[in-house]
């Protein structure tokens, strides 16, 4: 009797001795899915290929989040600020609803029940017009429509009269249409130049007045800053004109400001033999602030004020600075055309010493010891309320990525800074820490100074900013400002033990209504639509208990110009706005625009002071940035300016209005 291997095929069998084999049983299920261990197991560039889509998946469904979130705040921001509505600070749909039915005539109650009190038609609230008054009609009853419409009649009572009234002619009717537009034209600022002093007649600053006025009394006390003229100071470090101090300090004072803002700049202090600091002519000036009791905010500034003169002084790094720079250009931050850019010092020297023997970190802080030591006692003393720290170029903590002595001009994306040697070692060994050697290199593909996101193979939208290489370049570039700013902090905070130390922060919005945010990825900050940019840094300021200065900007450019460079300042003002309030840190803001600007104060106001935050925050201090002439003519826009401090006080204004 022949025996069969257990494991023979079946074509081996006799057919006639066993019956035909039965089908194969389904493969079983685990009992949590999948299949059972027997069914063989996927190709390893498969599983790669389901991975890698999975995560393109995250990220386009975190884009289309953040994109939704950003329709959302703009629709918020529109009804704030054009249509009146009370909403909180972290409105949702709800508060919206809840707005909208509250303006056509219904009651909302707390807890969502809704009701219709008085049946009234749905139009702007009354106090949009409350401070205009219709002057130029063609018939009394009309007059008489439009100024019961203005002081508050019920809407009902309004419609009818505009509606029924057999009085009025076509042309009547016409003129209805022209007033109307000319209140939205004045609430606007489009019936003339904000910046034009003929526009600026006695019943506009009244209006303005009224605008600004709101209800800000009572609220948080702000202390406004104003700075001073930068030529007071000349190369030597002398006090140019005491007198004509004096009539700065005098006008400022009259203007009820709580304090200036001086810059102590490194390139005249420490400008000719390295550590031999001279103080003398700010000495002289802190001594004549103190006459007029005002306070001080000390700007250490660390960079040279390339694009603006001080007198007749153009303000450099310092001289011994610059001689070793003959040698060694690679101190500068450098463009990828090997273009250096002498404002600042590269931060790829902060633990180099190619300074005489000292690193870039050391300068900071020995120039910060000085400073300390030279005037403790005014510190003591509450005189210098604060110190803000240069952290890059123009003061700001940011590359000089976009500089008008480099060719640039708005809304260009900028270049990265990163190609100078001792920039390209870190990255080198950046690369190479995380296994991909040939990463080590810029991108070849990010534009010029000049150019547009979408015209560019890194920046446009699904560009190489989003991909592997992309990634880890972003991450390594960001993070050389991040450790920056930390190292400099951790020295200041030992420099100025107690003191208030301040950072600003740039706004740099232009290209912010794109994916990739171009011009904020060459500037330092890592924000796409996608990640959130400023909470690395912000970390770091609360790590250092330092208070953050956001530059702010108002309607500078015209829409068309904001629209081509999909910019958004009102975004990223909220966005920063927000990250650091969520971070615990103390928030200032400063402004540059022309005292001349009518539409800049109220825009202050509302960022200062968010008067439908639930959570009642607010600014520490404003900085008013604005050079003469401007803040020293007495007779441009002085009771605005003068109401506008009220207002930042929260003082009654009412006696400036009447």
């Amino acid at each position: 009797m022949s025996t069969k291997h257990p494991h023979a095929h079946p074509r081996d069998a006799d057919p006639a001795a066993s019956p035909p084999p039965a089908p194969p049983p389904p493969p079983s299920r685990r009992a949590r899915g999948g299949f059972a261990s027997s069914a063989p197991a996927p190709p390893a560039t498969a599983r790669r290929r389901g991975e890698r889509e999975r995560e393109r998946e995250k990220e386009r469904t975190k884009l289309r989040e953040r994109h939704r979130r950003s329709i959302t705040s703009h629709m918020l921001a529109g009804l704030r600020q054009h249509g009146n509505f009370p909403l909180p600070a972290r409105a949702d749909m709800n508060d919206v609803l809840a707005a909208l039915a509250r303006a056509a005539g219904w009651t909302v109650q707390p807890d969502g029940t809704t009701f219709r009190s008085s049946p009234q038609p749905l139009l702007p609230p009354p106090a949009q017009f409350g401070a205009f008054q219709v002057t130029s009609v063609e018939t009394p009853a009309l007059a008489n429509a439009l100024n019961s419409y203005a002081v508050g009649t019920p809407l009902d009572s309004q419609t009818s009269a505009l509606q029924t009234d057999d009085s009025l002619s076509p042309s009547s009717l016409d003129s209805v249409v022209v007033a109307e537009q000319s209140i939205k034209n004045e609430n606007y600022g489009n019936s003339c130049s904000a910046n034009s002093l003929n526009c600026m007649g006695s019943d506009q600053l009244m209006r303005a007045s009224a605008v600004l006025a709101g209800d800000y009394t009572r609220t948080p006390y702000i202390p406004v800053y104003a700075s001073l003229s930068m030529g007071i100071i000349n190369c030597y470090c002398q006090l140019v004109d005491p007198e004509a101090l004096r009539a700065e300090l005098r006008h400022l004072k009259s203007l009820n400001v709580d304090g200036v803002i001086v810059d102590c700049w490194w390139g005249i202090v420490e400008a000719w033999t390295p550590q031999k600091y001279e103080w003398s002519g700010y000495r002289d000036l802190f001594g004549i602030i103190k006459e007029f009791r005002l306070k001080v905010q000390v700007v250490l500034s660390f960079h040279g004020s390339g694009e603006c003169e001080s007198g007749d002084v153009l303000i450099s790094l310092p001289r011994w600075v610059m001689e070793i720079a003959q040698e060694n250009q690679d101190i500068f931050f450098t463009d990828r055309e090997g273009r250096r850019n002498t404002e600042c010092l590269s931060w790829g020297i902060d633990k180099e010493r190619v300074l005489r023997g000292r690193t870039g970190i050391e300068v900071y802080f020995d120039f910060m010891r000085s400073f300390h030591m030279e005037f403790r006692s005014l510190s003591e003393e509450g005189l210098v309320s604060a110190i803000e720290i240069g952290l890059g170029a123009s003061g700001e903590l940011r590359y000089p990525s976009c500089t008008h002595k480099m060719g640039w001009r708005y809304p260009g994306i900028g270049e990265f800074q990163c190609y100078d040697r001792y920039m390209q070692k870190n990255l080198r060994q950046s690369a190479l820490k995380r296994g991909h050697l040939f990463w080590a290199r810029g991108p070849d593909n990010a534009g010029y100074y000049n150019s547009r996101s979408h015209e560019t193979g890194f920046f446009c939208d699904g560009g190489d900013y989003d991909s592997y290489y992309g990634r880890f370049f972003l991450n390594w570039y960001s993070g050389i400002l991040v450790d920056h700013v930390d190292q400099v902090l951790s020295l200041a905070t030992l420099a100025f033990d107690g003191a208030e130390i301040v950072v600003k922060i740039p706004s740099i919005y232009w290209w912010y209504r794109t994916a990739s945010h171009a011009a904020e990825l060459t500037a330092g900050f890592y924000n796409p639509t996608n990640r959130d940019g400023y909470s690395p840094v912000f970390r770091i300021l609360k790590k250092h208990s330092v208070t953050l200065k956001l530059v702010c900007y108002g309607p500078e450019f015209t829409v068309q110009e904001i629209g081509e460079a999909f910019a958004d300042p009102e975004g990223l003002t909220w966005q920063v706005m927000n990250a650091a309030w969520d971070h615990g840190l103390s928030l200032s803001v400063e402004s540059a625009l022309p005292c001349l600007d009518g539409e800049m104060y109220p825009q202050i106001l509302e960022i200062a002071k968010p008067r439908n935050d639930p959570d009642r925050h607010h600014v520490s201090f404003f900085a008013y940035r604005q050079q003469p002439p401007f803040l020293l003519q007495r007779d441009v826009c002085f009771s605005e300016l003068e109401t506008f401090v009220k207002c930042m006080h929260g003082e009654d204004t009412q006696n400036l209005i009447d």
